[in-house]
Protein backbone atom coordinates (compact mmCIF):
# COMPACT_ATOMS: atom_id res chain seq x y z
CA UNK A 1 0.00 0.00 0.00
CA UNK A 2 1.01 3.85 -0.46
CA UNK A 3 3.08 5.68 2.16
CA UNK A 4 1.19 7.43 4.11
CA UNK A 5 1.09 9.69 7.39
CA UNK A 6 -1.29 8.00 9.93
CA UNK A 7 -1.40 4.87 8.41
CA UNK A 8 -1.71 2.12 10.61
CA UNK A 9 0.56 -0.36 9.19
CA UNK A 10 2.83 -0.48 12.43
CA UNK A 11 -0.40 -0.97 14.47
CA UNK A 12 -2.11 -3.15 12.75
CA UNK A 13 -2.41 -6.07 15.35
CA UNK A 14 -3.31 -3.81 17.67
CA UNK A 15 -5.92 -2.42 16.25
CA UNK A 16 -7.54 -5.30 14.81
CA UNK A 17 -6.72 -7.20 18.06
CA UNK A 18 -9.41 -4.23 19.45
CA UNK A 19 -12.61 -5.22 16.99
CA UNK A 20 -12.05 -9.08 17.66
CA UNK A 21 -12.10 -8.41 21.43
CA UNK A 22 -15.03 -6.22 20.97
CA UNK A 23 -16.49 -8.69 18.57
CA UNK A 24 -15.67 -12.31 18.94
CA UNK A 25 -18.23 -13.71 16.89
CA UNK A 26 -17.54 -11.08 14.11
CA UNK A 27 -20.04 -8.91 12.99
CA UNK A 28 -20.41 -5.24 10.92
CA UNK A 29 -17.33 -2.75 11.17
CA UNK A 30 -17.61 0.61 9.67
CA UNK A 31 -14.42 2.64 9.62
CA UNK A 32 -15.38 6.27 8.79
CA UNK A 33 -12.05 7.19 7.84
CA UNK A 34 -10.38 4.71 5.85
CA UNK A 35 -7.53 6.27 4.26
CA UNK A 36 -5.46 3.68 2.85
CA UNK A 37 -8.24 1.22 3.89
CA UNK A 38 -5.70 -0.68 5.26
CA UNK A 39 -7.72 -1.57 8.61
CA UNK A 40 -10.76 -2.35 6.35
CA UNK A 41 -8.19 -5.01 4.15
CA UNK A 42 -7.40 -6.34 7.43
CA UNK A 43 -10.86 -6.84 9.21
CA UNK A 44 -12.32 -8.56 5.64
CA UNK A 45 -9.34 -10.83 5.71
CA UNK A 46 -10.60 -12.10 9.43
CA UNK A 47 -14.08 -12.11 7.54
CA UNK A 48 -15.73 -8.74 8.95
CA UNK A 49 -18.58 -7.24 6.74
CA UNK A 50 -16.55 -3.63 6.55
CA UNK A 51 -18.08 -0.65 5.26
CA UNK A 52 -15.08 1.54 4.79
CA UNK A 53 -15.69 5.99 4.30
CA UNK A 54 -13.47 8.39 3.33
CA UNK A 55 -14.41 11.79 1.77
CA UNK A 56 -11.56 12.10 -0.76
CA UNK A 57 -11.68 10.23 -4.22
CA UNK A 58 -8.25 8.72 -3.78
CA UNK A 59 -8.90 6.98 -0.83
CA UNK A 60 -12.42 5.73 -1.86
CA UNK A 61 -10.68 4.08 -4.93
CA UNK A 62 -8.66 2.26 -1.85
CA UNK A 63 -11.27 1.48 -0.16
CA UNK A 64 -13.29 -0.21 -3.20
CA UNK A 65 -10.15 -2.26 -4.38
CA UNK A 66 -9.07 -3.64 -1.01
CA UNK A 67 -12.53 -3.61 0.62
CA UNK A 68 -15.48 -3.76 -1.54
CA UNK A 69 -14.34 -5.53 -4.34
CA UNK A 70 -14.24 -9.55 -4.11
CA UNK A 71 -10.97 -11.12 -5.49
CA UNK A 72 -12.62 -13.89 -6.98
CA UNK A 73 -15.10 -11.66 -8.98
CA UNK A 74 -11.90 -9.20 -10.11
CA UNK A 75 -8.44 -10.58 -10.11
CA UNK A 76 -7.97 -12.11 -13.27
CA UNK A 77 -10.27 -9.40 -15.21
CA UNK A 78 -7.77 -6.54 -13.84
CA UNK A 79 -4.69 -8.98 -14.48
CA UNK A 80 -6.02 -8.53 -18.16
CA UNK A 81 -5.94 -4.93 -18.38
CA UNK A 82 -3.31 -5.00 -16.30
CA UNK A 83 -1.24 -6.76 -18.82
CA UNK A 84 -2.73 -4.61 -21.35
CA UNK A 85 -1.68 -0.90 -19.67
CA UNK A 86 1.78 -2.41 -19.36
CA UNK A 87 2.22 -2.24 -23.06
CA UNK A 88 1.04 0.92 -23.49
CA UNK A 89 3.52 3.20 -25.20
CA UNK A 90 4.56 5.83 -23.18
CA UNK A 91 3.71 9.66 -23.76
CA UNK A 92 3.75 12.98 -21.81
CA UNK A 93 1.06 14.84 -20.79
CA UNK A 94 -0.42 16.81 -18.25
CA UNK A 95 0.70 14.74 -15.05
CA UNK A 96 4.54 14.53 -16.47
CA UNK A 97 4.38 18.37 -17.07
CA UNK A 98 2.71 19.05 -13.83
CA UNK A 99 4.43 16.70 -11.22
CA UNK A 100 7.74 15.69 -13.32
CA UNK A 101 8.45 19.17 -14.82
CA UNK A 102 6.70 22.12 -12.66
CA UNK A 103 7.15 20.13 -9.81
CA UNK A 104 9.84 16.98 -9.21
CA UNK A 105 7.53 14.25 -7.18
CA UNK A 106 8.26 11.58 -10.31
CA UNK A 107 10.90 11.36 -12.91
CA UNK A 108 9.64 12.64 -16.34
CA UNK A 109 10.34 8.78 -18.25
CA UNK A 110 7.98 7.47 -15.24
CA UNK A 111 5.38 10.62 -15.74
CA UNK A 112 4.83 9.48 -19.20
CA UNK A 113 4.30 6.27 -18.72
CA UNK A 114 1.59 7.10 -15.45
CA UNK A 115 -0.07 9.45 -18.33
CA UNK A 116 -0.15 7.33 -21.24
CA UNK A 117 -1.75 4.20 -18.76
CA UNK A 118 -4.12 6.88 -17.07
CA UNK A 119 -5.39 7.96 -20.47
CA UNK A 120 -5.87 4.54 -21.68
CA UNK A 121 -8.09 3.69 -18.24
CA UNK A 122 -10.39 6.12 -19.41
CA UNK A 123 -11.15 4.74 -22.89
CA UNK A 124 -11.66 1.18 -21.18
CA UNK A 125 -15.25 2.08 -19.88
CA UNK A 126 -14.58 -0.57 -16.99
CA UNK A 127 -16.67 -1.38 -14.28
CA UNK A 128 -16.50 1.08 -11.21
CA UNK A 129 -15.00 -1.83 -9.20
CA UNK A 130 -12.61 -3.25 -11.48
CA UNK A 131 -11.42 0.66 -12.46
CA UNK A 132 -10.75 1.19 -8.59
CA UNK A 133 -8.37 -1.89 -9.10
CA UNK A 134 -6.23 -0.68 -11.71
CA UNK A 135 -6.13 3.00 -10.70
CA UNK A 136 -5.06 1.51 -7.05
CA UNK A 137 -2.24 -0.49 -8.97
CA UNK A 138 -1.57 2.35 -10.90
CA UNK A 139 -0.99 4.71 -7.54
CA UNK A 140 0.96 1.94 -6.30
CA UNK A 141 2.81 1.85 -9.35
CA UNK A 142 3.63 5.37 -9.14
CA UNK A 143 4.47 5.59 -4.97
CA UNK A 144 7.15 3.07 -5.35
CA UNK A 145 9.20 5.43 -7.96
CA UNK A 146 8.44 8.73 -5.84
CA UNK A 147 11.19 11.42 -5.20
CA UNK A 148 9.46 12.90 -1.90
CA UNK A 149 10.09 12.28 1.84
CA UNK A 150 6.71 10.58 1.86
CA UNK A 151 4.10 13.19 0.98
CA UNK A 152 3.86 15.53 -1.76
CA UNK A 153 4.18 18.35 0.15
CA UNK A 154 7.89 18.71 -1.23
CA UNK A 155 10.34 16.59 -3.23
CA UNK A 156 13.91 15.53 -3.18
CA UNK A 157 16.46 18.26 -4.23
CA UNK A 158 18.19 15.35 -6.12
CA UNK A 159 16.14 12.10 -7.45
CA UNK A 160 15.27 9.16 -4.77
CA UNK A 161 16.80 6.23 -6.51
CA UNK A 162 14.05 4.58 -6.94
CA UNK A 163 12.69 7.17 -8.80
CA UNK A 164 14.97 5.95 -11.27
CA UNK A 165 13.44 2.71 -11.52
CA UNK A 166 10.68 2.12 -14.05
CA UNK A 167 7.35 2.15 -13.13
CA UNK A 168 5.34 -1.31 -12.84
CA UNK A 169 2.07 -2.80 -12.47
CA UNK A 170 1.44 -5.06 -10.00
CA UNK A 171 -2.28 -6.53 -8.78
CA UNK A 172 -3.16 -5.25 -5.28
CA UNK A 173 -3.71 -8.07 -3.06
CA UNK A 174 -7.40 -8.70 -3.26
CA UNK A 175 -9.50 -10.34 -0.35
CA UNK A 176 -12.10 -12.81 -0.98
CA UNK A 177 -15.70 -12.02 -0.29
CA UNK A 178 -17.05 -12.55 3.27
CA UNK A 179 -20.76 -13.01 4.29
CA UNK A 180 -22.62 -10.23 4.19
CA UNK A 181 -20.42 -8.48 2.01
CA UNK A 182 -18.26 -4.90 2.42
CA UNK A 183 -18.85 -1.28 0.52
CA UNK A 184 -16.86 1.18 0.07
CA UNK A 185 -18.22 4.91 0.27
CA UNK A 186 -16.96 8.54 -0.44
CA UNK A 187 -18.68 11.23 1.83
CA UNK A 188 -17.97 13.61 4.27
CA UNK A 189 -18.17 11.67 8.16
CA UNK A 190 -19.69 14.67 10.06
CA UNK A 191 -22.58 14.57 7.12
CA UNK A 192 -23.00 11.22 6.97
CA UNK A 193 -22.93 9.90 10.78
CA UNK A 194 -26.92 9.65 10.93
CA UNK A 195 -26.36 6.91 8.13
CA UNK A 196 -24.08 4.90 10.08
CA UNK A 197 -25.53 1.75 11.66
CA UNK A 198 -22.71 -1.07 12.62
CA UNK A 199 -22.07 -3.87 15.47
CA UNK A 200 -18.75 -1.65 15.46
CA UNK A 201 -17.59 2.09 14.48
CA UNK A 202 -14.16 2.63 14.28
CA UNK A 203 -12.88 6.49 14.06
CA UNK A 204 -9.74 7.41 13.01
CA UNK A 205 -10.02 11.22 12.25
CA UNK A 206 -7.19 13.52 11.04
CA UNK A 207 -6.26 14.83 14.49
CA UNK A 208 -4.05 17.96 13.74
CA UNK A 209 -3.36 20.57 11.47
CA UNK A 210 -1.83 18.17 8.50
CA UNK A 211 -4.29 17.55 5.69
CA UNK A 212 -4.82 14.34 3.80
CA UNK A 213 -6.11 15.84 0.36
CA UNK A 214 -2.98 18.61 0.93
CA UNK A 215 -0.14 15.87 1.89
CA UNK A 216 -1.77 13.15 -1.01
CA UNK A 217 -3.18 15.72 -3.50
CA UNK A 218 -0.86 13.78 -6.72
CA UNK A 219 -2.98 10.86 -5.72
CA UNK A 220 -6.51 12.98 -5.78
CA UNK A 221 -5.57 13.86 -8.98
CA UNK A 222 -4.28 11.00 -10.79
CA UNK A 223 -7.67 8.86 -9.48
CA UNK A 224 -9.98 12.45 -10.70
CA UNK A 225 -7.89 12.66 -13.71
CA UNK A 226 -9.98 15.92 -13.82
CA UNK A 227 -6.39 18.09 -14.85
CA UNK A 228 -7.23 21.18 -12.21
CA UNK A 229 -5.20 24.31 -11.59
CA UNK A 230 -2.76 23.83 -9.50
CA UNK A 231 -0.41 26.11 -7.40
CA UNK A 232 2.38 26.97 -5.38
CA UNK A 233 5.75 25.27 -5.32
CA UNK A 234 4.53 22.27 -4.48
CA UNK A 235 1.91 22.37 -7.72
CA UNK A 236 -0.83 21.22 -5.16
CA UNK A 237 -4.76 21.66 -6.35
CA UNK A 238 -6.16 24.74 -6.33
CA UNK A 239 -9.47 23.15 -4.62
CA UNK A 240 -6.91 22.17 -1.74
CA UNK A 241 -7.43 25.87 -0.99
CA UNK A 242 -11.08 25.14 -0.21
CA UNK A 243 -11.96 21.84 0.72
CA UNK A 244 -11.32 22.49 4.52
CA UNK A 245 -12.10 19.77 6.98
CA UNK A 246 -12.93 20.48 10.47
CA UNK A 247 -10.66 18.26 11.82
CA UNK A 248 -7.72 20.22 10.86
CA UNK A 249 -8.85 23.04 12.84
CA UNK A 250 -8.19 23.23 16.73
CA UNK A 251 -11.68 24.89 17.37
CA UNK A 252 -13.51 22.43 14.64
CA UNK A 253 -12.27 19.09 15.80
CA UNK A 254 -13.84 18.91 19.19
CA UNK A 255 -17.31 19.83 17.73
CA UNK A 256 -17.15 17.57 15.02
CA UNK A 257 -16.06 14.70 16.79
CA UNK A 258 -18.54 15.06 19.27
CA UNK A 259 -21.20 14.98 16.79
CA UNK A 260 -20.38 11.78 14.71
CA UNK A 261 -19.39 10.38 18.46
CA UNK A 262 -23.34 11.33 19.16
CA UNK A 263 -25.23 10.06 16.46
CA UNK A 264 -23.62 7.11 14.55
CA UNK A 265 -26.11 4.00 15.13
CA UNK A 266 -23.79 1.86 16.99
CA UNK A 267 -23.39 -0.55 20.39
CA UNK A 268 -19.53 -0.11 20.11
CA UNK A 269 -16.94 2.32 19.07
CA UNK A 270 -13.09 2.74 18.59
CA UNK A 271 -11.27 5.72 19.08
CA UNK A 272 -7.48 6.05 17.36
CA UNK A 273 -5.96 9.52 17.98
CA UNK A 274 -2.59 10.72 18.57
CA UNK A 275 -0.97 12.44 21.45
CA UNK A 276 0.06 15.07 18.46
CA UNK A 277 -3.61 15.65 17.92
CA UNK A 278 -5.85 18.83 18.76
CA UNK A 279 -7.74 16.84 22.02
CA UNK A 280 -6.33 15.54 24.62
CA UNK A 281 -7.23 12.19 26.59
CA UNK A 282 -9.35 13.14 28.76
CA UNK A 283 -11.27 14.85 26.51
CA UNK A 284 -11.49 12.20 24.65
CA UNK A 285 -12.80 9.91 27.32
CA UNK A 286 -15.12 12.85 28.44
CA UNK A 287 -17.14 12.31 24.75
CA UNK A 288 -16.99 8.65 24.81
CA UNK A 289 -18.29 8.56 28.33
CA UNK A 290 -21.83 7.98 27.46
CA UNK A 291 -20.91 5.80 24.61
CA UNK A 292 -20.93 2.95 28.13
CA UNK A 293 -17.81 1.18 29.39
CA UNK A 294 -14.39 2.93 27.91
CA UNK A 295 -11.24 1.62 27.95
CA UNK A 296 -7.71 3.08 26.79
CA UNK A 297 -4.84 1.51 25.32
CA UNK A 298 -1.58 3.26 25.04
CA UNK A 299 0.72 2.66 22.59
CA UNK A 300 4.18 4.02 21.86
CA UNK A 301 5.57 4.01 18.22
CA UNK A 302 8.25 5.65 16.48
CA UNK A 303 6.81 8.68 14.40
CA UNK A 304 6.25 8.55 10.83
CA UNK A 305 9.61 8.37 8.76
CA UNK A 306 8.90 12.06 7.05
CA UNK A 307 8.97 13.81 9.97
CA UNK A 308 12.06 11.84 11.68
CA UNK A 309 13.87 13.03 9.13
CA UNK A 310 13.39 16.82 9.46
CA UNK A 311 11.60 19.42 8.24
CA UNK A 312 12.00 20.35 4.53
CA UNK A 313 11.02 23.56 2.31
CA UNK A 314 9.18 22.85 -0.95
CA UNK A 315 12.55 22.45 -2.49
CA UNK A 316 13.37 19.32 -0.67
CA UNK A 317 16.09 21.37 1.38
CA UNK A 318 16.54 21.03 5.14
CA UNK A 319 15.57 23.70 7.35
CA UNK A 320 14.38 22.77 10.72
CA UNK A 321 14.87 19.73 12.90
CA UNK A 322 12.39 17.16 15.17
CA UNK A 323 11.91 17.77 18.11
CA UNK A 324 10.83 13.79 19.36
CA UNK A 325 11.13 10.71 17.71
CA UNK A 326 8.42 8.65 19.54
CA UNK A 327 4.38 9.31 19.82
CA UNK A 328 1.78 7.70 21.75
CA UNK A 329 -1.39 6.41 19.95
CA UNK A 330 -4.27 5.95 22.00
CA UNK A 331 -7.10 3.37 21.43
CA UNK A 332 -10.25 4.51 22.85
CA UNK A 333 -12.60 1.25 23.53
CA UNK A 334 -16.28 2.23 24.18
CA UNK A 335 -18.88 -0.73 24.67
CA UNK A 336 -22.08 -0.75 25.81
CA UNK A 337 -20.76 -3.58 27.80
CA UNK A 338 -17.78 -4.34 29.83
CA UNK A 339 -15.28 -6.55 27.53
CA UNK A 340 -11.77 -7.78 28.35
CA UNK A 341 -9.23 -6.67 25.87
CA UNK A 342 -6.40 -8.79 25.04
CA UNK A 343 -4.81 -6.06 22.59
CA UNK A 344 -1.96 -8.81 20.25
CA UNK A 345 1.27 -6.34 19.78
Amino acid sequence: MIKYIGSKRALLGRVTGAVSGVLPQGGRVCDLFSGTARVGHALKKQGFSVWSNDHNAYAHALATAYVQADRERWADKAETVLAELRSVKPEAGWFTQTFCHDARYFHPDNGARIDAMRERIETLALEPELKAVVLVSLMEGADRVDSTAGVQMAYMKQWAPRALKSLDLRLPDLVPGVPGGCRATCADAVQMADQVEADLVYLDPPYNQHSYLANYHCWESLVLWDKPETYGVANKRVDVKTRKSPFNSRPGIGPALRSVIERVKAPNLIVSFNDEGYLNRAELEAMLAARGHVQVVEIGHPRYVGARIGIHNPKGEKVGQVGRLRNVEYLFVATDRPVTLAVAA
